[in-house]
């Protein structure tokens, strides 16, 4: 949870300006949501959930929705009630969200200015805080529907299935459920047969932060590498916890072919070229030969209807050829 907290409050920190060079394989997968086809469903309301922190949620109307995470918006909106998201968390960085306003700031959140929303139901994840927000917010007598912290693809569905009881339209939450569940068996469908498995280091970086980690097991990368057709080259080293800071000793041992990056984590540390002076990583077999994959920062680790995209992306770049 701490971690958790952490990636969350640095994940916009500072002015990351500087552009990716194009040794860096980009996977950024398309940036739009692609809602459930046909029309958009009619909840049927009021519904009741149980929320993560063990409180039981009567939901009367959906009219004001405000998701306090990206990824929740993304469900949100690919489900087909788009329209009803009246405001954004800056992780929300599809188009068709770019016009709401902006109230908070991953685990930044604003009581007030969610308040000032006359929101009527609100969504949010197990490390989105402060508590004192969270707690405020339900004192003012807004549905709040908090879900579990999204660490693997195992998570996908359920937090499908969550979020569409909560806005009453169980029938949708299911199509959605299983066209994702589809799409994601047939990208693992097809990877490539018979093919030696890259080791790939998940590094999470900041530089305007000082923040740099590797991923380990539960980092949420070390789902989607597996998935992938890879080798979470941190969790191979024997790291246990989901984030460890980086030193040149856990590198070399994690010795990874590929380097898997957030797309504004390697801006803010200059590119490429940057990201190889970060101890350690010049010494790796993927910084010998350059190999760096970055996602987006807004769906990487989101864990939800766009997560096969991500998966299609972080194959192709994990297995590429090199000349």
């Amino acid at each position: 949870m701490a971690t958790a907290a952490l990636l969350a409050l640095t994940a916009c920190g500072g002015k990351d300006t500087a552009s990716a060079p194009s040794t860096a394989s980009s996977a950024a997968p398309a940036d739009t949501i692609e809602p459930l086809p046909g029309a958009a469903p009619t909840p049927a309301l009021p519904a009741t959930v149980t929320s993560a922190d063990g409180h039981r949620v009567t939901v009367a109307s959906d009219d004001r929705i405000v998701p306090l995470t990206g990824g929740l918006s993304e469900i949100v909106f690919t489900l087909g009630l788009g329209s009803h998201v009246v405001a954004r968390d800056i992780t929300a960085t599809f188009p068709q969200a770019a016009k709401l306003p902006l109230v908070t700031r991953a685990h930044d959140v604003s009581a007030e200015g969610v308040l000032s929303l006359h929101p009527t139901l609100v969504l949010a994840e197990e490390s989105t805080g402060p508590a004192e927000a969270i707690a405020q917010i339900r004192q003012a007598g807004i549905p709040l529907v908090v879900l579990p912290a999204a660490t693997s693809l195992a998570d996908v569905g359920p937090r499908i299935t969550t979020v569409a009881a909560a806005l009453g339209v169980p029938a949708a939450g299911k199509a959605l459920h299983d066209r994702t569940e589809q799409r994601i068996t047939a990208v693992r469908d097809s990877l490539p047969a018979g093919t030696t498995k890259p080791r790939v280091a998940f590094l999470y970086l900041r530089g305007t932060a000082s923040v740099y980690l590797i991923g380990g097991r539960g980092s949420g990368a070390d789902s989607l590498i597996d998935a992938a057709g890879g080798i979470d080259a941190g969790v191979a080293s024997g790291l246990t916890k989901d984030f460890t800071p980086i030193t040149s000793e856990a590198l070399v041992k994690a010795a990874p072919d590929v380097i898997l990056v957030m797309t504004k984590g390697l801006e803010s540390v200059g590119g490429v070229p940057g990201l190889e002076k970060v101890p350690g990583v010049a010494q790796t077999p993927a910084g010998l030969d350059h190999r760096v994959v970055a996602i987006d920062d807004g769906t990487l680790l989101n864990f939800g209807p766009r997560t096969d995209a991500v998966l299609r992306e972080l194959a192709a770049g994990i297995h590429e050829k090199t000349s």
